[in-house]
């Protein structure tokens, strides 16, 4: 599952590391933040994905989110404001219809592995970021697949970045030569693309570099 970000693309160079074909799969689900699926795309072809699809489906019909709706994103939060409830930047269920269409494919193409980057540390607001879904979910899946139930092949989640700081993360990218200046991290870019440098997305993208002491490009 690739959206163009830091975490996800470190998720692909692991993956491709461990010596899996990858099949990239991203969505554009009417976020603002639409400039994510360039990233993927190049993300995607740096790597060697042997396919990037991109799933576009229409969460922006619902709203209820700062990425989905005109509602105005947080700008120059402190850590300690990031970490306080279920921030506005959540989308509604995004990750229970994303790992579904993963899964979807995944049985087509009868493979048993999905790799998410979730990350519950410093996203613990989002609820489907927690390891306590991520478990319940691949439960889920397996009861309701013809490949689970057929005992033809169990799938696994695999959530390598759940328990890692930003910093560790940034670390890890490194060590797997991901290139940072072709990720997209930012919830409210500008027109051309450009981070705003204040959401939470930037925020936490910045202060993980700072404390891994590696410069951002």
């Amino acid at each position: 599952m690739l959206s163009g970000g830091l975490d996800s693309s470190t998720c692909l160079a692991l993956a491709r590391r461990l010596g899996f074909d990858c099949f990239a799969l991203s969505f554009d689900y009417g976020q603002r933040h639409r400039f994510e699926l360039d990233a993927a795309a190049r993300i995607a072809a740096h790597f060697g994905a042997a396919r990037h699809m991109v799933a576009k489906i229409g969460l922006d019909a619902f709203g209820g989110s700062a990425l989905t709706a005109d509602i105005a994103v947080p700008k120059s939060r402190s850590t300690a404001e990031m970490g306080q409830g279920v921030p506005i930047t959540y989308v509604p269920a995004r990750n229970t219809i994303f790992l579904s269409f993963a899964l979807a494919w995944a049985e087509v193409l009868e493979s048993s592995d999905i790799f998410i980057g979730v990350n519950a540390l410093d996203y613990s607001g989002y609820p489907d970021c927690r390891p306590e879904y991520i478990e319940a979910y691949e439960r889920m899946a397996n009861l309701a697949t013809r490949a689970g139930v057929e005992g033809i092949t169990r799938l696994k989640i695999h959530t390598p970045l759940l328990q890692l700081s930003k910093a560790g993360i940034v670390k890890l990218a490194r060590e797997l030569e991901v290139p940072f200046a072709l990720t997209h991290s930012c919830y409210d870019p500008g027109p051309d693309g450009a981070p705003c440098g204040e959401c939470d997305a930037c925020l936490l993208r910045r202060k993980g570099f700072e404390e891994a002491g590696i410069e951002d490009r």
